[in-house]
């Protein structure tokens, strides 16, 4: 009688060798790079849409009350004061790459949801990028070619900026609102999906 291979290694008859486990899984770490990225695309939209928002309700109205030399020459300074702010550059231009950011590592996680509201948050702040580098710098460049104020005698120009340039920061206003919104919304998701995880649900 040939003898069981399994009865000599385990001491009984008919034992059978034990299923080997497969290997265990390491947990997955959280992803406080986009998290991080999810903070600055929130703020960085925040201070953009709360910017363009003082120009509707503030800025613009007060100005329309003036006459068309003041009205010039504080649009002129305005302008020069912004383009030469590094930190606004840095807020305007790190917004849609925060939020980019932000919703290429939560595709890549596997967090189809989250990277949807965060890609949806930049693709509504890239149409606000869009219509200042198309229309607002355009006309801001056309006032800055009049020259000095003192010296205009031709303000035509000034009605077409009015109606143009206020119009289209409507309308950036509340893009970049809702922009905000959708950034704020994969921000709280985020949270909600780590909060998961240190949980080991």
């Amino acid at each position: 009688m040939t003898a069981n291979p399994y009865q000599q290694q385990y001491g009984q008859p008919g034992a059978y060798a034990p299923i080997p486990q497969p290997p265990q899984q390491q947990p997955a770490r959280p992803n406080k790079a986009a998290g991080w990225l999810h903070i600055v695309s929130v703020v960085t939209l925040g201070l953009m849409a709360g910017l363009f928002f003082a120009f509707d309700i503030s800025v613009m109205p007060g100005l329309a009350k003036t006459d068309d030399r003041t009205y010039v020459t504080a649009m002129q300074q305005f302008n020069a004061e912004i383009d030469g702010n590094g930190l606004f550059v840095l807020i305007f231009c790190g917004a849609i790459i925060a939020a980019g950011l932000a919703a290429v590592l939560e595709f890549r996680r596997g967090r189809k949801t989250i990277a949807l509201w965060a890609g949806l948050a930049a693709a509504l702040y890239l149409i606000v990028l869009m219509l200042t580098m198309g229309v607002e710098i355009p006309l801001n460049n056309q006032l800055a070619d009049l020259g000095n104020p003192a010296k205009i005698h031709d303000f035509s120009l000034v009605d077409k900026f009015k109606g143009s340039w206020e119009s289209v920061n409507i309308v950036r206003t509340l893009l970049n609102t809702a922009a905000l919104g959708c950034a704020a919304y994969a921000a709280k998701l985020h949270g909600r999906a780590e909060a998961l995880l240190g949980s080991g649900r």
